[in-house]
């Protein structure tokens, strides 16, 4: 299976091609925010990846198709399933219905996202953005104030997602040279990014702060009892997420010029 992924390769480098060009007429200013906050998140993004590096190649991947896989799979969770599906030789279709679960809470996130695209912003550019999202994506794009544009969430996308991917390639070459503790050390940093996203809200807003809290008890009373336990944890962030974020706006609504 591990062979037939050179099939997508041709894909991968129209992609890259596009991106880029979809931002190249917009604001500089939007694009060199868009690229700041990308760094940090790729910086983060570098040093997880070495860790599924490691298991994409004990799945028979080069570094080439470790780098195409990852700028095509944006979650850790999902890139670690296609991998383990490689390695046990199952079908394409498994594979894709394994990876469309685990990463199934990304139609939430663009849903939500969408409210803060310009209505001026085309089909092909929010197809764009929806490709792009991951969960520090969707952070930096959801704080960030006013409307967003494809500048700004397209270069922090493309800067964040090539870091990724540079990290997959460079895991599949030296992962399995670096001591089992410091590549558990360098998968911390991705922590550190959600830090940074969830507690500045958290002091402003009350209500925020107590969404997080109860965000994370009831994550882990999910991961850890009942018949949630038994479901994916793409499919538990889901309902968690419908469940509480539901329940706030019901409790706590945001008014209008707040919005």
């Amino acid at each position: 299976m591990a062979h037939s992924i050179d099939v997508l390769l041709k894909n991968t480098i129209v992609c890259v091609t596009i991106l880029p060009i979809m931002v190249i007429n917009e604001n500089k200013k939007e694009i060199s925010e868009g690229l700041r906050d990308g760094l940090p998140i790729g910086m983060g993004y570098f040093a997880v990846a070495f860790s599924l590096g490691i298991t994409a190649k004990l799945a028979g991947l080069s570094p080439f198709q470790g780098f195409v896989s990852s700028f095509l799979n944006h979650a850790s969770a999902g890139e670690y399933a296609l991998y383990t599906m490689i390695s046990a030789g199952a079908s394409f279709l498994e594979t894709a219905v394994l990876i469309m679960v685990t990463n199934i809470r990304y139609l939430l996130l663009g849903t939500a996202l969408s409210q803060k695209l310009g209505d001026d912003m085309g089909l092909g550019q929010r197809i764009v953005i929806g490709f792009g999202i991951t969960d520090e994506i969707f952070g930096i794009g959801i704080g960030r104030k006013g409307k967003l544009t494809s500048s700004y969430l397209v270069s922090a996308f493309l800067l964040a997602a090539l870091m990724w991917s540079a990290g997959t390639a460079c895991g599949i070459v030296v992962g399995n040279v670096l001591p089992a503790r410091l590549v558990s050390a360098l998968s911390v940093a991705i922590y550190g990014m959600f830090l940074a996203i969830i507690i500045p809200p958290s002091k402003d807003d009350k209500t925020v702060l107590v969404a997080v809290v109860i965000s994370f008890a009831s994550s882990f009373a999910a991961a850890n009892i009942g018949a949630l336990a038994q479901l994916s944890s793409g499919m538990r962030t889901i309902i968690l997420t419908v469940v509480i974020s539901a329940a706030f706006a019901l409790l706590f609504p945001v008014k209008e010029e707040k919005a």
